[in-house]
């Protein structure tokens, strides 16, 4: 399976609480929601597509939680999101979350070398993509790991100068190649990106 990653940031790479106050209030963070004034039919029909490629979910704890929330109680048949988040296995990495009750959810636990493994092994199955939606924490941990196939950031008009990153310090320096571009009526930025490999450098320092 090729695993995509997918997650909603602002101008200045902040992730956390898109959909609302109550989403992730940590570390004081006020500005929750920031992600609603800019819905738009394109954001939507984007995110379904991709949705209809799922073969399985990845998903952070926190993530995982807002989800088992909120998709379960959405229980038309063909809704494009709902019905595959409720259908599809679901892979939640967690070392504390011991029964969970959002069906066909498994627990991924043990050390980052354990969890790294079993990522390996859930993309070496055949079929078609294994999603990360949001679960930045996590994400952060694929990329260190060289894990991720393929990016698909959508870029909110918006500064908030606080709240959880998804680029920090840390991060593996990385190339990327662009496989997709769009800018939505709302004016969100949609990128496709596949990683390359390490950054190469150069210079415009005038020949002596």
């Amino acid at each position: 399976m090729k695993l995509t990653f997918t997650t909603f940031l602002t101008l200045d790479g902040v992730v956390q609480a898109p959909g609302g106050p109550e989403e992730d209030p940590g570390d004081g963070f006020a500005h929750g929601g920031w992600q609603a004034p800019f819905g738009d039919d394109e954001t939507d029909r984007q995110i379904i597509e991709w949705f209809a490629g799922a073969e399985a979910f990845l998903l952070g704890r926190r993530t995982y939680d807002i989800f088992a929330r909120y998709w379960p109680r959405v229980t038309e048949p063909d809704h494009p999101i709902a019905a595959p988040l409720n259908a599809l296995p679901k892979y939640v990495v967690s070392n504390t979350l011991k029964n969970p009750e959002w069906h066909g959810t498994t627990v991924v636990a043990g050390s980052d070398a354990d969890v790294a493994s079993a990522v390996r092994t859930l993309k070496d199955r055949p079929g078609g993509e294994l999603q990360v939606h949001g679960s930045g924490a996590l994400a952060r941990f694929l990329m260190g790991h060289g894990l991720i196939d393929e990016y698909r950031l959508l870029t909110y008009p918006v500064v908030l100068g606080e709240g959880r990153r998804l680029f920090t310090d840390g991060v593996p320096a990385t190339s990327f190649a662009v496989a997709g571009s769009s800018t939505t009526s709302s004016g969100v930025t949609i990128t496709t990106l596949r990683p390359t490999g390490r950054p190469t450098y150069g210079s415009y320092d005038l020949d002596e």
